[in-house]
């Protein structure tokens, strides 16, 4: 399946479905952000948004964020750094809805934890969605260390 570099996507492989690509778009004052329509269906109508790593959301389809819960579920109690990492997933969640136009409406706790303000990017990775700050994902994204030497790194440490 071809894909266009700006667009998003998402695609079966199997049993699973993987999201891929980026789409631009913004946020509204209230907080209503456009969902991309190519990523609606692997979505579902209900899904959930939360907190993510380096400053961004997550988006789950509902099926991927029980599998998601059920290893956080499983992480020890005892663990100081466990309990933080549960604590910082589930306290930021908050299941979604989309509406006729497509959107969702971002709770101001996560709008403010990702700066989202106008511009926006959702890119597609694997079983879930990440929403950016655009500035902020250009500037991840186009880190030279990042692509040329950390990811060269992390990918022979995964064995890829």
């Amino acid at each position: 399946m071809k894909m266009n570099h700006k667009s998003g996507e998402m695609v079966k492989g199997g049993d699973s479905e993987m999201f891929l690509g980026q789409y631009q778009h913004s946020i509204d004052a209230k907080g209503r952000l456009i969902v991309p329509a190519k990523f609606r269906d692997g979505l579902g109508e209900h899904f959930v948004v939360t907190k993510g790593l380096d400053n961004c959301l997550f988006a789950y389809p509902q099926e991927e964020w029980k599998v998601f819960e059920e290893k956080l579920k499983q992480l020890p109690l005892t663990n100081p750094g466990a309990r933080k990492f549960v604590r910082f997933f589930f306290a930021g969640a908050v299941e979604c809805e989309l509406d006729n136009q497509g959107r969702i409406m971002v709770p101001p706790h996560l709008r403010e934890y990702a700066g989202l303000k106008k511009d926006i990017v959702s890119i597609g990775v694997n079983n879930r969605i990440e929403i950016w700050n655009k500035d902020s994902w250009n500037d991840y994204s186009d880190e030279e260390d990042y692509i040329s030497n950390e990811l060269a790194f992390e990918m022979e440490n995964l064995g890829i």
